[in-house]
């Protein structure tokens, strides 16, 4: 009885601490704080994952997210001067804006909850026997699934990525005054006038 009901315990523990986590890292005000919640989700998070068999996503989560992106987000947020009355500012500003996306999101996730209760066959791909261990390893059958049925929202996933990649360097690209930089586009449109001066010099006399 009992060893039913640990997986059961441990498992609303994880969800619990996940869900806290969550809403800790979007309403703490300081935004180390903010990062240090969200390693904590992501551990959490793993946890659950390897509750479900699917240990090889565990893994990745703790080395991609918790190793790099998080530790990397929390060593920028340590190294900026982040104006905290100026940050709080910018979001009541966009607070309204958020709601509506906010509620936007909402709205799709029930419209797919209702679609998938009207129309189950739309879930199909969603809803197939999970392998047998035996015969596929789990990052064998995680590939066979993402290329397969998830493959033009796996592409789309790594465009959005892109995307907010360049966006991001984007608005932090400052140009500061009496810093000498590389402009490629003066070089290109450089000719030969611009380089090059002829001085004739007079006999006896320099330059």
């Amino acid at each position: 009885m009992l060893t039913n009901l640990l997986p059961t315990l441990i498992f609303y523990l994880f969800a619990a601490v996940t869900l806290l986590s969550g809403i800790m890292v979007i309403s703490s005000k300081n935004p180390v704080h903010s990062v240090l919640f969200l390693i904590l989700a992501f551990f959490t998070a793993a946890g659950l994952f390897v509750l479900l068999g699917a240990e090889f996503i565990a893994m990745i989560l703790v080395i991609v997210y918790v190793g790099a992106v998080a530790v990397l987000f929390l060593f920028v947020v340590m190294m900026l001067d982040i104006n905290f009355a100026e940050l709080r500012e910018g979001f009541l500003r966009y607070l309204p804006v958020g709601a509506a996306v906010a509620l936007a999101v909402f709205m799709e996730l029930l419209a797919v909850f209702f679609m998938s209760l009207n129309k189950p066959s739309a879930l199909a791909p969603v809803r197939q026997a999970i392998p047998d261990s035996a015969h596929i390893s789990n990052t064998q059958a995680i590939g066979n699934v993402l290329y397969t049925y998830y493959l033009y929202p796996f592409q789309l996933s790594g465009i959005i990525l892109l995307i907010a990649m360049i966006g991001a360097i984007i608005l932090t690209l400052r140009a500061r005054p009496n810093v000498r930089k590389q402009n490629i586009v003066q070089q290109l449109a450089r000719t030969k006038k611009d380089g090059v001066e002829i001085v004739k010099v007079e006999t006896g006399r320099g330059i």
